[in-house]
Formats: C-alpha cells, structure tokens, sequence
C-alpha cells in the first residue's frame, strides 16, 4: 500500500460503521451520513438499493429481496456486498467524475485482525480508491472530539458505536491501552429483542428495539427536568407539554401464542433493566482499561475526565453510571455521532503531521466475549 505524500480536494475519510456509514470530503466536511444497509435481489444479486432507502426494507421485503447489512461487529461480514456499497457512497459524493479515483483514510476497531484489515482494505480499493490508509476507531473519535492526542498528556476515549466498543487512553500521538468489545449499540437492540420475547412472548424487530432504546432506554435511573419554567417559577405551564420525555413507550408486535399482532406498553424501568447486560459490559471494559493504564497517565486521566463518543454516547444515564462506579468525571463530546468521521477527514486535512496515526498496527487486547 503505498504512502502518499499530499491529499487532494477530492480525497476523503470514510467512518465505515456497523450501523451508519458517513464520508468526509477534504474541503466539504461531513457530506454523507447513511445507513450501512444494502437491499439485494436474491434471485439474480443484483443491487437494489442502498443506506437509508435500504434501511426502510428491513423486516419488510418479500422473500426474493434481503436488506443485508455488510458489517458486523465492527468488520466486514460479506466482503462483495461491503464493496459495492461503498463504491456507491463514493460514487454518491464524488458524482460521474471521470478518472475520479480518490485516496480514501478508513477508520477501523482497535481490535481488527490482519486479515479483516486486508478485507477493508481490498474493498476500498475495489470500490475505486488508487490509495488506501486506516486509521484505528478509538484515535480519530479522539481526534474528532478535539482532545490533544499530540500531547505528552493521557486522554481516555470511550467509542460507543453499532458494533463494537473501543476503549482507549492516547498519548502523544499513539495508542497506550486499548480494547475492543464487541458489545455497543447491536448488542443493546438484541438485549431488548430478548427481553420482550421472554417476559411477554413478543416478538419485535431491530427498528422497534432500536427505538426504544432511543426513546425510553437508559444506563442508570435519570429524573427529567421541563426544559422551560414550570407555571410555578413563573413559566406558562402549556410550553413544558412535549419537553419532558415521557417514561413509557407503545409498541406492536406479533404475539407468539397466538400468532396475531399486539400492542404492548413497556416502562423506561423495564428497558434499563433490559439493557443491564451490555451497560456491564461496557462499564467492565472502561475499568479493565483503566487497570492496564500507567499511573502517571491515570492521573491525567482523573483530571480531563473521560470522554463519551458515537450513538451508544448518547444513550440515557450512561455518563451518570460511569462517572458513579469509577469515581472520575465522564464527558460527552460535543457531536458524539460524529467524532469518528470528523476524526478521519482531519487525518486526510492535515495528513502529513497526523500520518503517525494511519496505518499503525499495533497489539490490541480484543474482548470477543461478554465481559
């Protein structure tokens, strides 16, 4: 893979994500922000559609079409799939350029394998890229929530993303400590799937779990407050309705005894206690990186505090349980959702000072099991 010295306006970093897939154009910024979901015709493998228009089809086609999601846990699942949909996010941006072959930096979990780096690579090529650099998860969420990762100073990022979960403590430029746990936002639905399913014997689907956990989900009990004065301070009571989230959801499913849709309401309290497992697991994860972590960048660490990026960031309470069970202050970055790709374009914006951190292949402590 060779080394490029320059990176021209077309160039751009790709955060190719479990659950959404976002480029950053050198110049443009963030241009595309997309479901990692294709639709596939099973008959013949032809292509039909691809991120959000995808993700529409899922748990709703008929059986000759397949919403496929190319990545799991982080990885590329289905090799020719993850290709050809990449190729049309680049397509996408660039437009019908002739000889529009850019070089691409795509971000990557901390915990790859050679050969799933050979496959993200390969693809990126495939897909049109003349020149192919990674940059690890944890180091461009870093990068893109602004933390000085140049400096002789600790500074702990928490990934949480669709797949995986990358936990890491930076200094000066590299990576001191990390894990990967393949345990973030997929886990979460899958958690919800499987508690509806056992306690009221209904059956839901990815999308339901996933908006309930963005609705009512939560890692810790968290008491909303009005967002305006209540008509006691003085406030009109009429301009808190909608402001307080509401702590119970309605969902429809298929009952499994008896085979016919049902609606069930469910409470933010059974939701939390459905997400108990993989809020563990990311809790462990954070603890057991802090155990591997130098003293002296420990303290660092105690002082700036850690720093919450990516969908699972933004899940309820998830800072508050942190901040409880391991006495230091967490943060959320000011744009979660986007740090990694934000990350990844300051890598092709300022590639020869920050080229220290693409293509590193270091030793990584991969969790592949529940912690």
């Amino acid at each position: 893979m060779a080394q490029s010295k320059s990176f021209s306006g077309r160039d751009m970093g790709i955060d190719l994500g479990t659950a959404n897939t976002l480029v950053y154009v050198r110049g443009k910024g963030v241009v595309l922000n997309e479901p990692s979901v294709v639709a596939v015709n099973a008959d013949d493998g032809s292509v039909l559609s691809v991120g959000s228009e995808a993700k529409s089809t899922i748990g709703r086609t008929p059986s000759n079409i397949v919403a496929v999601r190319p990545l799991r846990d982080g990885v590329i699942a289905d090799f020719e799939i993850a290709e050809r949909m990449m190729r049309h996010f680049i397509k996408k941006v660039l437009g019908n350029r002739r000889f529009s072959r850019p070089r691409v930096v795509v971000c990557v979990p901390s915990g790859i394998t050679g050969v799933e780096r050979r496959a993200v690579i390969e693809a990126a090529a495939g897909a049109g890229a003349r020149a192919v650099h990674l940059v690890e998860e944890p180091m461009a969420a870093a990068i893109g929530a602004g933390l000085p990762v140049s400096e002789p100073t600790g500074c702990m990022v928490v990934d949480i993303g669709g797949g995986t979960t990358e936990v890491a403590v930076i200094s000066l430029g590299g990576i001191v400590t990390a894990r990967s746990v393949r345990t973030a936002g997929d886990a979460m639905d899958a958690a919800i799937i499987s508690y509806v399913k056992k306690k009221y014997a209904l059956a839901i689907g990815e999308r339901t779990a996933e908006d309930l956990k963005m609705s009512i989900g939560s890692a810790s009990p968290v008491y909303w407050a009005p967002a305006n004065p209540s008509a006691e301070d003085g406030g009109d009571p009429e301009e808190t309705q909608g402001l307080v989230p509401s702590d119970r959801a309605v969902i429809r499913g298929r009952d499994q005894v008896s085979g016919l849709p049902k609606t069930l309401e469910l409470t933010a309290d059974e939701i939390r206690h459905a997400l108990a497992e993989p809020v563990d697991a990311i809790v462990m994860a954070v603890r057991q990186t802090l155990d591997e972590t130098p003293p002296e960048l420990s303290g660092d660490i105690m002082d700036r505090g850690i720093v919450l990026t990516g969908g699972g960031a933004l899940l309820r309470g998830l800072d508050v349980r942190l901040s409880r069970e391991l006495d230091i202050p967490v943060v959320i970055a000011e744009n979660p959702l986007d740090c990694v790709a934000i990350g990844t374009g300051r890598c092709v914006e300022d590639f020869s000072s920050l080229r220290t951190v693409l293509d590193a292949q270091p030793n990584r402590l991969l969790a592949t099991g529940r912690l």
